[in-house]
């Protein structure tokens, strides 16, 4: 990643939802020298922490009082179901909660989106400029909320990433190893991934820009077919190779760019999956 510094007068951040990435980015955020607050309903307090742990759950606008007053936000939450009212709840509803009980309004809101607003595409390249045409109740809702924040007054960003791997998400290895994957062959169907390091990365690169474009999508320099990604692990394992099966249900096939990424400085640590996976293994 290209190495940046502050932007300035961004010196004090919250980081909303302060799970996996959240984390991650609170702690590149803090490194950097910003002042960081990290927002969860269960903080997870550890000893030399660099942010300071704030409680509050994002559903319920009473336990947000008394929030500080921040110059920028990464709203990063996960929702505890996958239905649509919980999605809605904590993407839709949820931001509008933090942001009305913010004592002033951030200057910056750098929001977690998914490659999930994104249809059926085929081969054809993907990116900010292609019209989403979101599937599935996921993709609707981050859609709403990305619109939300758009029309907002408060610098907001939206960051739509590909599929997240890294140390602690390991379930596609896993199932290779369980026998349980299977991959449509030879139909071009595309695995879009950025590993979590990246992606946090992103998140606190987005901060250092001094006039960001609206959306960015966050995924690796490598989009690869599905079977030649799931081909690779499974060598690397010494496992078999899954059989010719169905695509994941529900996502439809896209190869997604990160060119307006690149363009704005930032450089992946791990720019193909393959070789982000491998050092899983190691």
């Amino acid at each position: 990643m290209l190495a940046t510094s502050p932007a300035p007068g961004y010196e004090t951040l919250l980081v909303a939802g302060a799970g996996d990435i959240g984390m991650r980015t609170a702690r590149r955020l803090a490194e950097r020298g910003h002042r960081v607050f990290a927002l969860r309903r269960h903080p997870v307090e550890g000893a030399g922490d660099p942010w300071t742990w704030l409680r509050g759950d994002l559903t319920d606008p009473a336990s947000l009082q008394g929030l500080p007053a921040v110059d920028a936000v990464v709203f990063a939450p996960s929702p505890d179901r996958r239905d649509e009212a919980a999605y809605r709840a904590v993407f839709v509803d949820g931001l509008r909660h933090l942001v009305e009980a913010l004592p002033t309004r951030p200057r910056r809101t750098v929001f977690v989106s998914s490659s999930a607003v994104y249809g059926e595409q085929g081969e054809g390249w993907v990116d900010e400029d292609t019209s989403p045409a979101p599937p599935g109740f996921n993709g609707q809702v981050l859609l709403e909320a990305e619109r939300w924040l758009a029309a907002s007054d408060i610098g907001g960003v939206s960051v739509r990433f590909a599929g997240l791997y890294g140390p602690g998400r390991t379930q596609l290895l896993d199932r290779l190893r369980e026998g349980k994957a299977v991959v449509p062959r030879g139909r071009q169907v595309f695995a879009n991934r950025i590993h979590v390091d990246d992606a946090a990365a992103v998140l606190a690169h987005v901060l250092t820009l001094a006039e960001p474009a609206p959306v960015y999508v966050g995924v690796d320099d490598t989009p690869l077919p599905i079977d030649v990604l799931y081909d690779r692990l499974a060598d690397l394992l010494g496992v078999p190779r899954p059989a010719d099966g169905p695509g994941p249900a529900g996502v439809g096939s896209k190869r997604l760019s990160n060119a307006r990424l690149r363009e704005s400085g930032f450089r992946c640590q791990w720019p193909d999956a393959r070789e982000g996976y491998a050092a899983l293994l190691l």
